[in-house]
This record gives C-alpha cells, sequence and structure tokens, in this order.
C-alpha cells in the first residue's frame, strides 16, 4: 500500500479534484484489471482511449483517476487528476511507486534500428560470465538475473520496466541492459528512470508507419541521448551518419566507436568466416563466434560499454572470445549434404542487406543463396518493395512470403513486395503465399553446399494471422523440411 501524494513526485499536475492522502493499492493503465483502491490511469492510445473507461474502472473499484481531461460525471469520494500527459504520469508514477528502482542499478539502454536485441543481450551474457547478477530488457526475453520472464514488447511499459527492475534489485542485480526503442521513448515509457549509460548502433529505415517522416524517428531516438544525465556516458557509432546527431545536446560523456572513422574504440575486420570473426579492437586481435561486419560493430559497442562500467580491457577481450549468439540473429545450421541454413531477424531493408552482404562476403560464389522474405502486416508499407529488390538483387533466387500479415491480406503484401524488383532480376524470384510452404520450396531448390537464408521472423515462435498467433518457428521448420528430403 501507498499514499498517492507520495507516487506523484515529479507528474505534471494541471488540477486535483479530491484527496492526495488517501492509501491506494496499485497503479492500472488496464481497466479489466483494476481491483478496489486502485489508481487508473487513462491512457490514449492508437487503437483505444482510455478515457472511455473511466466508468468500468470505478465500477471495478478505482479510487483514484489521473486523466488528460475531467470526466463529465465526477463522483463523490474519487480522487481526479488532470496531467498534461497521462503516459509520462504513468512513468513518474511507476518509477515512485518502486522507489525508484532505476536509481540503484547501473542500467544502460541501447537504441537504433538494429542491434539493439544482439547488444543488450550480449551484454547481459558478458557480464553474467564475468561473476555479476545482471538483469535484461530485451525483445526476446525479460531476465532477472537467471529467471526468464517473456518479453511481449521491445521496450515494456512504464509499470513493467519498473516492477522487473524492482525485481532485479532484491535479487542483487549490479546492472541491466534494455532495449529502448523509438515507441518507447516517443510514448514515455522511459520517463523517469535513471540510465547509466546509452549506446546508438545505427539508423535506417524503419517505423515510419507510426513516425510519419525520417527526421522525426531519427529526433525521438536522439531525445533518448538529450535526457542522460552528466553521471552517465553515451556510446555512438560514428560511422552512421546519425551518430554524432545522437551527441549534439547530452550532457552525458561522449564516447565514439567506428569501423571505418577515427574513434575511442576502433576495430577492423581481419578474417570473416562461417565459423566466426578474427577482429582487431584497438590494436588488440580477438576471435569471436560471432559472424558479419554487422556484429563487428555490435562487438565493438558491446566492448566499449563494458570497458566503461569497469572491466579491464584484456579482461573483456577473453569474455567477447566467449560470447554465443543470439536465438534468431544470424543462427545457422548445417545438413547432412552441406546445406547452409541460415535463420535471422532482419526486418529491415538495412539489415535484411548487412546479411546479405555478410553472407556474399563469406560464400565463394560456386554455391546458391536462396533468400525467403517477407514483410510484416500493419506496419511500414514503404520498405517493402525496398526488401524485395534488395533480396532480389544479392541472392541467387528471392522468395517472397509471409511474414506476420496482422490484420492485412498477405497477397496484397506480397504485391507491394514484387513492386521493387528489377526487370534484370523477375526471373530470379518467386512468390509463395504460405510461408512454410516457402520455406519447402528453398529447401527442394538447394542443393550441395547451398545456402538458404530465412528473413524477417528470427527468434519469434509464432506468426500473427488476423490477431491469432500461430506456432512457427522458421529454424525449426528448416531443419525438418531438410532432413525430411534427406538433404
Amino acid at each position: 500500500m501507498k499514499v498517492l501524494k507520495d507516487i506523484l513526485y515529479k507528474v505534471g499536475i494541471e488540477a486535483v479534484k479530491g484527496a492526495t492522502d488517501v492509501v491506494i493499492q496499485k497503479i492500472e493503465f488496464d481497466s479489466r484489471k483494476i481491483e478496489l483502491n486502485d489508481v487508473f490511469v487513462a491512457i490514449r492510445g492508437a487503437v483505444s482511449d482510455g478515457h472511455d473507461f473511466i466508468e468500468k474502472a470505478l465500477n471495478l473499484g478505482a479510487s483514484v483517476v489521473i486523466c488528460e481531461e475531467f470526466p463529465k460525471v465526477i463522483v463523490n469520494g474519487v480522487t481526479y487528476i488532470k496531467v498534461a500527459n497521462s503516459n509520462e504520469a504513468l512513468a513518474f508514477m511507476a518509477s515512485n511507486y518502486y522507489e525508484n528502482p532505476s536509481s540503484k542499478i547501473k542500467l544502460v539502454g541501447v537504441t537504433g534500428t538494429n542491434g539493439k536485441t544482439t547488444i543488450a543481450s550480449l551484454l547481459y551474457q558478458l557480464f553474467k560470465k564475468a561473476g555479476y547478477k545482471v538483469g535484461l530488457l530485451s525483445t526476446v526475453k525479460i531476465l532477472v538475473d537467471e529467471t526468464e520472464y517473456k518479453a511481449t514488447h521491445t521496450t515494456p511499459d512504464s509499470l513493467t520496466i519498473n516492477y522487473y527492475l524492482n525485481e532485479m534489485v532484491a535479487m542483487g542485480c549490479e546492472f541491466c541492459f534494455m532495449e529502448v526503442s523509438s515507441h518507447g521513448i516517443h510514448q514515455k515509457r522511459t520517463e523517469g528512470l535513471q540510465f547509466q549509460g546509452g549506446i546508438f548502433t545505427n539508423l535506417s529505415h524503419d517505423h515510419l508507419d507510426y513516425h510519419k517522416t525520417f527526421a522525426e524517428y531519427r529526433d525521438v531516438k536522439k531525445k533518448f541521448f538529450d535526457d542522460l544525465p552528466k553521471t552517465a556516458f553515451a556510446i555512438s557509432n560514428i560511422d552512421d551518419k546519425n551518430g554524432a546527431i545522437m551527441f549534439q545536446n547530452t550532457k552525458a560523456k561522449k564516447i565514439t566507436y567506428a569501423l571505418k572513422s577515427y574513434a575511442d574504440y576502433k576495430a577492423q575486420i581481419l578474417e570473416n568466416q562461417f565459423t566466426g570473426l578474427l577482429m582487431k579492437i584497438n590494436n588488440n586481435e580477438v576471435w569471436t563466434k560471432l559472424i558479419g561486419s554487422f556484429n563487428a560493430y555490435n562487438l565493438l559497442a558491446i566492448y566499449a560499454a563494458a570497458v566503461e562500467l569497469g572491466i579491464e580491457e584484456q579482461e573483456t577481450l577473453r569474455l567477447l572470445s566467449d560470447l554465443e549468439s543470439v536465438s534468431g540473429r544470424f543462427q545457422y545450421i548445417v545438413s547432412s549434404s552441406k546445406i547452409t541454413a541460415i535463420v535471422d531477424y532482419a526486418h529491415t531493408p538495412d539489415a535484411l542487406e548487412n546479411v546479405l552482404k555478410t553472407i556474399e562476403d563469406i560464400r565463394t560464389k560456386n554455391e546458391q543463396l536462396i533468400t525467403v522474405v517477407g514483410c510484416g502486416g500493419d506496419r511500414d508499407k514503404t520498405k517493402r518493395p525496398i526488401m524485395a529488390q534488395i533480396a532480389s538483387e544479392l541472392s541467387t533466387k528471392a522468395i517472397f512470403t509471409s511474414d506476420n500479415p496482422r490484420t492485412e491480406d498477405p497477397a496484397i503484401i506480397l504485391e507491394e513486395m514484387e513492386k521493387g524488383v528489377e526487370p534484370q532480376n523477375y526471373k530470379k524470384t518467386l512468390s509463395i503465399l504460405d510461408r512454410k510452404q516457402a520455406i519447402k520450396t528453398a529447401c527442394q531448390l538447394a542443393e550441395a553446399n547451398d545456402i538458404i537464408l530465412i528473413a524477417g521472423k528470427g527468434h519469434e515462435t509464432y506468426q500473427e494471422i488476423n490477431g491469432v498467433r500461430h506456432d512457427f518457428d522458421d529454424l525449426k521448420i528448416v531443419t525438418t523440411m531438410l532432413q525430411e528430403l534427406g538433404k
């Protein structure tokens, strides 16, 4: 139990009706979860408006309502607090309710278009190997030291973030590594959190269904660095043209990393093979199990963060060489007939191009590269023809298929992808609506030593169609298909 006025610290209050010295049980923004003496925070969402559910929340026992506008009917005995932004209010209240757990742990946020999951997950892995108790908030999963919980969003809601941070503190975790999405920043889910550091990976075409313009998408990412305190560090990839922009208004210590530019942390790729990557980082050689230039950037960011957080350089290199790849990120199997099948989360043009160019750098060119790729429904439509163009240009054969169509017609998504294929590449493409059949076709076309890339879904073990999630695991399916075909 908490007293309402104690959890309102830093909340931008515009007006109050009722008492603030009342005892409350918990905070909720989902009216269906309300119980007696709860606080209901009315959030305006893309699909529904929490203000429409205030009456329902009161009927279920809410004693406090946080809203951006007062309802027409004011109920006696209920406290109403009008705020400028309900999302922001929820974030500060959640931090206060759990007694600001982010101030009791070294919290590092990772933001950018690609690489967030890999960097956050591998930093968790590295610090665990170094002997620390660590937490992880990622797209793939939430980890409170060694206890795993299911993740539903790249950046969870404010209540969920603070709940798990509080659990981490209770478990004695010293560090937490967290993916910070543009949606999460824009929707104020990270407000009130005290970050020890932030990492910028890169910026490319993504989420323009939500942010509308690339400049807006970039500036939302930049805000994360603008808000870092001077006691924090900001690590940025300055090979990316937006890397320096992230530094423009930050008060944090500025740290750069790069493969092509002069930087505080500099790396060079010496060898790139399917078995791993040989790199030179700040003049020290290290062999890692990860593959590709995009992972060279990820590993360099991890190295920089680990050193800035106090791990000695040589020890960091030793730990880097022991890291295992993250689920659904360039995961591969080799079949009995030496067909290499790779599953990767690449769901943006830049990520897909990175993966295909990595494969191109490694392969001998005597084998086929067959790419299976789709684009998600109810998401940025402008990237569909671009991804199809990249897949058809850089593959021997490109098979377009369904990803997570969600509420869209998958056939229309494929039509929009096909528009990106240039005339000289028409004969290299196939469109197969059913994803399982598309993977099977790729396996049937593949011969000994060929390479199959299945892009877009990576770690996901479902396919979302009309609001229903069906079991679907790319890696399991391609493995089974190759075995059934005797390949």
